[in-house]
């Protein structure tokens, strides 16, 4: 064996024993979804009922939780630092940091459109404009490109935490899918430190958590921090937190956001007034199991299984995909940037990029330019990270890490061309669509036809179009997912009727291709501690090894990976190598 593979393995079994994960039902198989691939093999509207039905335990979960006091006291706070000029603070890294950036700009977007629509509410309340902000690990850069190692490491969300100046009154909502990512874990500790109040936001059973993991217990027993355990199940695909864990984070979070803002909104504006602006009570638990109705009915579940079986057509004969959005733009990011790390996909590049493959799939606004698209989708500026060398070493960096600081400043972010220019790169292989997403909203709107004819305009060139609109309507659509979700004033419901449609088009098209065994991601990354143990857990269940034999395999596949010459071409995955890898070997046996 390999020298090197078996030092790294032996350092992993033995000192990183806190990123050692399969006792968190977060990482394990749910026994919903066990033969997943059979059943969209068999059926794909069958496959996306199975995948979709796990969402009923997010329900029970908002059902126990938006009941509870600690929901309250989120909200309470929430309320009482904007109204003394304070600000709320969103924090998460990959699927949550997208998430945490999600509900800033909701609540941007929502400020600018009353601007727009009602100036007279806005010059009553354009003082809680600025008032929420969010801290994704990496920066805004990692919205579009994963910067997986990030996350190990506490000292960086302190020092997010520091420049983001979280001070005593501000309100921090940090989010963690597992409860044990140590970057988001560094904002609970330097928030607290700072005097801030502090809530928890986190999917697996806390008794768990404080008993196993180290740094989870001293976050969730520190007595200046407020829990809030989500716990709802395991995944519909084992390890894949973007999915359950994701939402219920985001209908808990969105919920409390906009709480917070009907409440501060009834001191200064009338009953009418609040009407206007969509400022109701609601049952977000009830308001979500009533989605989930519609998106499990047969018509959408059939619209569903026809539109994987049309993407997987493309990818199958080697064809990209280009997503076309604006109001949902951020959504579709948030979904199609998690693909590259959970199944191994080529990452979105950057136009100047002419070495790296072309990602299979990618987002633009058919109306804006790049660096307009980005403040719109935003709403704000963007937000990166200049860390020097110095800095890496102070945090705590590895020499690598250091040495070599990866560039994710604003000049880096602009590179990624989601805007109206002309990109090439999306027409550089064979076959290629362009789908344009909508919620029914939006395609009711009066600047529908603006949006259409310039959509038209930038699909020219592309072999098909297509139109994807979520929700019900008379625009004529390719394929129409039929459902009414609840209206608010953030529309929290619309944009969790848009998470659910693309979570599923992603994951069923790679089951589909054979990127999933079991209920399981069988194609993925090992770019961070968390995602070398996964696939780990995964190498010894498929192959019937030991942990210990699959960890040993993996380091060794790792190593010999290192001197395959992957230029211009798409990255293996390590996982899948060590299992063909394994398997071949145990059949010479």
């Amino acid at each position: 064996m390999n020298k090197i593979a078996q030092q790294e393995a032996e350092n992993f079994l033995n000192n990183e024993k806190q990123f050692h994960l399969g006792m968190l039902p977060t990482e394990q198989s749910n026994p919903k979804t066990r033969d997943l691939d059979k059943k969209f093999s068999s059926s794909p509207a069958e496959g996306v009922k199975m995948l979709l039905s796990v969402d009923r335990d997010v329900q029970k979960m908002a059902q126990r939780i938006l009941g509870g006091d600690e929901f309250k006291k989120m909200v309470e706070a929430g309320v009482n630092a904007i109204s003394q000029g304070k600000k709320i603070v969103c924090s998460g890294c990959g699927a949550t940091g997208r998430l945490s950036i999600l509900l800033e700009s909701m609540w941007r977007c929502f400020f600018r459109e009353m601007h727009q629509k009602y100036p007279e509410l806005y010059d009553k309340t354009n003082k809680y404009e600025n008032s929420v902000f969010s801290i994704m690990t990496g920066g805004d850069y990692a919205l579009i490109r994963s910067v997986e190692y990030f996350e190990d490491y506490q000292e960086f969300g302190r020092q997010q935490a520091r420049e983001m100046n979280i001070a005593e009154g501000d309100v921090l909502i940090a989010i963690t899918e597992g409860g044990e990512t140590s970057s988001v874990l560094g904002t609970v500790a330097e928030a607290a430190d700072r005097g801030a109040k502090v809530f928890l936001l986190f999917n697996n059973p806390a008794d768990i958590l404080s008993k196993y993991i180290e740094r989870s217990r001293k976050a969730i027993e520190d007595p200046r921090v407020i829990v809030l355990d989500l716990f709802c199940g395991p995944m519909a695909i084992a390890g894949s937190t973007r999915m359950q864990a994701t939402s219920s984070e985001q209908l808990i979070a969105g919920a409390a956001l906009e709480t917070i803002l009907g409440r501060l909104f009834r001191q200064v504006l009338s009953t009418g007034q609040l009407e206007l602006l969509n400022i109701r009570e609601i049952d977000y638990a009830a308001a979500f199991n009533t989605l989930l109705d519609e998106l499990l009915e047969d018509r959408n579940t059939e619209i569903l299984g026809e539109y994987l079986k049309m993407e997987k057509a493309i990818y199958e004969k080697n064809g990209l995909v280009t997503y076309f959005a604006k109001q949902f733009l951020l959504d579709i990011f948030n979904d199609t940037t998690e693909r590259a790390p959970t199944f191994m996909l080529p990452p979105f590049k950057k136009f100047d990029d002419t070495v790296s493959p072309v990602s299979w799939a990618f987002v633009k606004n058919p109306q804006l330019s790049t660096s307009d698209a980005w403040e719109y989708v935003l709403g704000r500026p963007v937000r990166c990270l200049e860390w020097d060398k110095k800095l890496y070493l102070k945090m705590g960096a590895s020499e690598s890490v250091a040495s070599a600081p990866p560039q994710l400043d604003k000049t880096q972010i602009v590179k990624f061309h989601i805007g109206n220019e002309e990109d090439s790169s999306r027409l550089s292989r064979t076959p290629n669509i362009a789908v344009n997403i909508l919620g029914s909203r939006e395609a009711e709107s009066s600047s529908y036809n603006d949006f259409k004819d310039a959509f038209d305009k930038s699909s020219v060139g592309f072999q098909q179009k297509s139109s994807l609109i979520i929700g019900k309507g008379n625009e004529p659509a390719s394929y129409r997912i039929s459902c009414t979700p609840a209206s608010s004033v953030l529309n929290l419901m619309e944009h969790m009727a848009v998470k659910l449609v693309l979570n599923t088009i992603s994951t069923g098209t790679m089951v589909l291709m054979g990127r999933v065994t079991g209920n399981w991601m069988s194609w993925v990354e090992v770019s961070n501690k968390k995602l070398r143990d996964r696939g780990i857990r995964l190498i010894s269940e498929i192959c019937g090894i030991s942990y210990k034999e699959a960890c040993y395999a993996l380091h060794e596949t790792l190593e010999e990976l290192k001197t395959i010459n992957l230029d211009n071409v798409e990255k293996l995955s390590p996982v899948q190598y060590t299992i063909r890898k394994v398997n071949k070997a145990k059949n010479k046996e």
